[in-house]
This record gives structure tokens, sequence and C-alpha cells, in this order.
């Protein structure tokens, strides 16, 4: 649109205030004033008139179908590109998860073989002793905690956070930051799954994944309440992928949906979750907790206890005249 065609919008959008029956009584009054003060409609052949109001409003409307074809394909490409993200994220989070390989020398590989044949021929040698033994059972809670020195109380059972700061169990697994949940259910089916053999229902309280036909694999309460507007799911190798963002953005979900067992949250590592996502605000408090949290283990002060002291420390140095060696400072 040039400068032109906008330099009477002013007089128009008056006039249009006034008319409180929209853009008919506009018209109806803009036709009226060509009818009595101009020859308008009388003053060339039968029909002109017509012709001329055609060509000037079809002119008008290819104009702003130009324009909503623009907005819808930028629409389009800003969605496509959002997806793009979206799945190189997926991409980078999957990699980091993906451990490490290094190649072994032949002597290497050679000398690890012996060891393992080694330990396979005692194991066949003694089978007894080895399917009676009470440490030849240990049961998920069990492995969770072995890696930890100390449970402390209340913690008892909780399984160890996956890499993810989630949880892998035997149908599904899922990973979090304080921002969102990644959801991995994989089915075992012999065709390639298309959207249509899936049934996935996203409430902001409740999860329903599965086959259509087939029990559902997840359906039941979710810890805790998510934004349905930014959940989305896709399909990846025969593997349902949902991911949805949290309502409560500052807290770690201990379980997926109410029925699973307990993660011990004391265990996550805050530092696998993606900082750069989060707000600034909520950014510095993540940062001030895993700062703190280090202090403690290395018995020394928070960044609050620091405060104190630095405050203290100041005071005794503008006050020298003060004998602080009897003071008791928590």
């Amino acid at each position: 649109m040039s400068e032109e065609d906008g330099k009477f919008d002013s007089i128009l959008f008056a006039m249009a205030a006034q008319h409180t029956g929209g853009v008919p009584e506009m018209l109806g009054t803009i036709a009226s004033f060509l009818n009595r003060k101009t020859d308008f409609f009388v003053g060339g052949h039968e029909g002109e008139w017509e012709k001329l109001v055609l060509t000037v409003f079809r002119g008008e409307a290819k104009k702003a179908q130009e324009v909503a074809d623009k907005k819808r394909k930028e629409k389009e490409a800003e969605e496509k590109r959002r997806q793009e993200v979206l799945r190189k994220k997926r991409e980078e989070e999957e990699q980091s998860k993906t451990a490490t390989v290094t190649e072994l020398t032949e002597e290497e590989a050679e000398s690890l073989q012996k060891e393992l044949d080694a330990k396979k021929s005692k194991v066949e040698e003694s089978p007894a002793a080895t399917s009676s033994s009470p440490a030849a059972t240990e049961t998920p809670s069990d492995k969770a905690n072995s890696d930890s020195e100390d449970v402390e109380p209340g913690d008892e059972g909780k399984l160890k956070p996956n890499q993810g700061n989630g949880c892998n169990l035997d149908r599904y697994s899922w990973t979090q930051t304080l921002q969102e949940i990644e959801l991995r259910v994989p089915f075992d089916v012999k065709f390639t799954l298309k959207a249509k053999d899936v049934v996935v229902v996203i409430q902001r309280k409740s999860l329903k994944v599965g086959l259509k036909g087939h029990s559902p694999v997840i359906d039941g309460e979710l810890h805790c309440e998510i934004k349905i507007e930014d959940s989305l799911w896709h399909l990846e190798k025969n593997t349902v992928v949902v991911t949805f963002e949290k309502i409560n953005q500052m807290n770690w979900w201990d379980r997926l949906v109410v029925t699973d067992p307990q993660i011990n949250t004391r265990k996550i590592n805050p530092e696998s979750s993606k900082l750069s996502d989060l707000d600034s605000s909520t950014r510095s408090m993540v940062e001030k907790m895993m700062y703190d949290q280090k202090q403690k283990e290395l018995g020394l002060p928070t960044s609050d206890e620091q405060k104190k002291q630095d405050v203290l420390k100041k005071f005794m140095q503008q006050h020298p005249e003060m004998d602080f060696s009897k003071c008791k400072f928590n």
C-alpha cells in the first residue's frame, strides 16, 4: 500500500466510527453521496457504473488475497522452522545420551576376551551357588540406591533418575527439564506404524498412549498439570514421542503418572537440563540452587552465608577499634 492509498484513512476512520451498522451502512452513505451530489449512476452508459464498482472492488480484493496468502505462507514457514528446531533438539538430546565408544587395541581386546571367558566358565561350573545366592536377586529399588552410600530418610526404595532426570521403565521411558517432559513409548510390531494406528490423548491432568484395538500402555492421571496448547507428539521408527510443557516450572517430577514408581529427585542433576531454555529469573534461581548444593557438599558456605560473612568482614574492617574475639556468629 502506498502513502497515496492511505492518505484518507483518518477521514474514513472517523466516518466508520459514525456508522454503527458497519460496512453495509457506510457503503450506503457513500452510494447516497454519489447519487445526490454527482451523476455517477446516470452520467455514463447503462451499467457502466456497475462495471466500474466491480473493477475497483475486485482489484482491492486481489490485493487483500495476496496479503492473506503471504501471511499464510510466512506462518507455515515459521511452523516448519519451529518443527525443525524441535527435531534437532531431540536429536541432540539423543546423541548426548549415547555412550562414547572407545576403540580397543588388539592386545586389549584379546585380554578382555580372556577375562570374559574365565568369568563365564566360573559361572557355568557353579550354577547352584549362583542361583541360591541372595546377592543374585536385586530389585530395581536396590539397584537404584546401590550407587549411593547414603540414602536420606524417606528416600528408601525410590529409583535413581536416568541420564535425562526421568525414569526408564519396562514399556516406556521419560526425561525432564524444569520446563518440559519428553516421553518415549516404543512398540514392537512387524510393520511401520502410522499416525492412524496410534491413540494419543493428552489432557491437562491425564495421558493416554497406545495402539488402536489394544490395551493402552499409559492411561492415567499425570503427576502434575501440563499446558495442552504446547503439547506435541510424533512417530520415530515405531516409537511414539510425546513432548509437553509443565505448568509449574519450579519443581522436578518424581513420576510421570501417579501409578509409576517414584524416582529420587534428590539425585537429579540440574546440569543435565538446558539452562539456556529457561527465562532469566528462573535460570538465575536454578544456578543459585546448583551453586549452594555444591558448596554444601564441599562443606563451604552457601551464597547467602557468604554474603553475611562479607557484610560482617566489611563491618569489622570499618571498626578496627571494636573487639570481636569473643563474639559468636551463626
